[in-house]
């Protein structure tokens, strides 16, 4: 069956690549660049430095999981009518990697590219298996929004100052962003810096903002935590008194709601401190529907539930 579904994704691109509509009219300016962007992090930077310039679809909405994302025949359309490709890489898409390498007659990137190798964390737990959610860093993402610029000055060199222009404007408010998390992580106490989620995908985040990162699952969710992790867990928690941890808005909550009753069974009250955005961003139309909403709703989250405070995002669980 898994044969089947794979023959007619790759049958379906042969097909839509065929009577996909030519790329845009970089002469004439009429037209926007059509760009595709695996997850939702990727599509706000694009629309961001693309401006008025491109037209960015999203595939993976608010709540999906991109470790265990499988395109659909409607996917392949979209990717098929594309003119740029973004995808994160690092393995994050592991499950698109056939139909990626069968979009040759696209320009397909992978915006983590120009990271620095040494500034990539990986996991010796998991076969030392790149860690992809870079975007938790913002630092790092100020690096793939300037990649992004230069991708579409590249593909539409008539317009490069314009793509210049609004990445440099983009890249202020990331700027600004990266000081005001450090600024709320600082006002933490040193040893209420202990960030516990459903899964490790918060360690860029932890070794830029000075937290200890711990999840109940690996750096893919297609790893399922077991009772053992859960016990071990619970017995840090409740030695280290940790007063909250966290769910998370793509991965189902059971894990950690088992992991908050395996504290409580151990005498110490642990509170679920919110629902935080790791693989995904909000709903469109929010704050948190934005890269920037969401990093502001994260730090706000975790901060005000370390400290003993009811954060008030308006979004919060």
């Amino acid at each position: 069956m898994k044969l089947l579904v794979k023959t007619l994704c790759l049958c379906a691109i042969i097909f839509f690549a065929g009577c996909s509509r030519k790329p845009a009219d970089k002469e004439t300016g009429k037209s926007a660049i059509r760009v595709v962007a695996t997850i939702g992090m990727i599509a706000d930077v694009a629309k961001n430095v693309g401006g008025e310039r491109v037209e960015v679809a999203g595939l993976m909405g608010p709540g999906i999981d991109p470790h265990l994302y499988k395109a659909s025949a409607g996917d392949v359309r979209v990717l098929s009518q594309a003119d740029i490709i973004l995808y994160n890489g690092l393995h994050l898409e592991a499950k698109m990697g056939d139909i990626l390498h069968h979009m040759k007659n696209k320009k397909v990137a992978a915006v983590s590219g120009t990271v620095p190798e040494e500034r990539l964390l990986v996991s010796q737990k998991y076969a030392d298996a790149p860690d992809p959610h870079i975007w938790f860093d913002v630092s790092l993402w100020i690096i793939v929004a300037q990649n992004i610029c230069d991708i579409f000055a590249e593909y539409d060199p008539e317009h490069a100052d314009y793509y210049k222009s609004n990445a440099e404007a983009y890249i202020r408010q990331m700027s600004e962003l990266d000081t005001y998390v450090k600024q709320r992580a600082l006002a933490l106490q040193e040893d209420r810096r202990v960030l516990i989620t459903a899964h490790d995908a918060f360690h860029y985040f932890g070794k830029a903002y000075g937290f200890e990162v711990y999840g109940l699952q690996g750096i893919s969710t297609e790893a399922e935590a077991g009772a053992a992790d859960v016990r071990k867990l619970a017995d840090f928690i409740a030695a280290r008194k940790i007063p909250a941890i966290f769910v998370e808005s793509s991965i189902p909550r059971r894990n950690v709601e088992a992991l908050q009753a395996a504290v409580q069974s151990r005498g110490f009250n642990v509170e679920i401190g919110g629902e935080l955005f790791s693989d995904a961003m909000g709903n469109s139309g929010t704050p948190e529907g934005t890269y920037i909403g969401m990093v502001r709703h994260n730090i706000d989250t975790i901060a005000d539930a370390l400290a003993g405070k009811k954060s008030e995002s308006p979004h919060k669980e």
